[in-house]
């Protein structure tokens, strides 16, 4: 059993910068891919972004390449967020999730344990 806990979500301007975090309970952390999903209002939640369980892979979706970084401290049995250049369009509640498989997904239903989600929200 995982549970995890995100944060560092809040509000920003246009062109700003946050970084989530998500921290997971358990010993075997490394084992456990992780994804970011995000969910707007009256939209289904769409995949951000995953990483491996050593972190040596990741995926991104196209609508965050090159703005977003996923990765992990698996010492902190943590995994981060940066989130750059944001747009008014990444406003959502973001997620992290954990599956049992080293290697990730871009899947909403490929993941077995789901955080309680944090606020983000982008003004223009």
């Amino acid at each position: 059993q995982v549970q995890l806990v995100e944060s560092g979500g809040g509000l920003v301007q246009a062109g700003g910068s946050l970084r989530l975090s998500c921290a997971a309970s358990g010993r075997t952390f490394s084992r456990y891919a992780v994804g970011w999903f995000r969910q707007a209002p009256g939209k289904e939640r769409e995949f951000v972004a995953t990483i491996s369980g050593s972190g040596g892979s990741t995926s991104y979706a196209d609508s965050v390449k090159g703005r977003f970084t996923i990765s992990r401290d698996n010492a902190k049995n943590t995994v981060y967020l940066q989130m750059n250049s944001l747009k008014p369009e990444d406003t959502a509640v973001h997620y992290c999730a954990a599956r049992n498989s080293l290697n990730g997904s871009l899947k909403v239903g490929a993941y077995d344990y789901w955080g309680q989600g944090t606020q983000v929200t982008v003004s223009s």
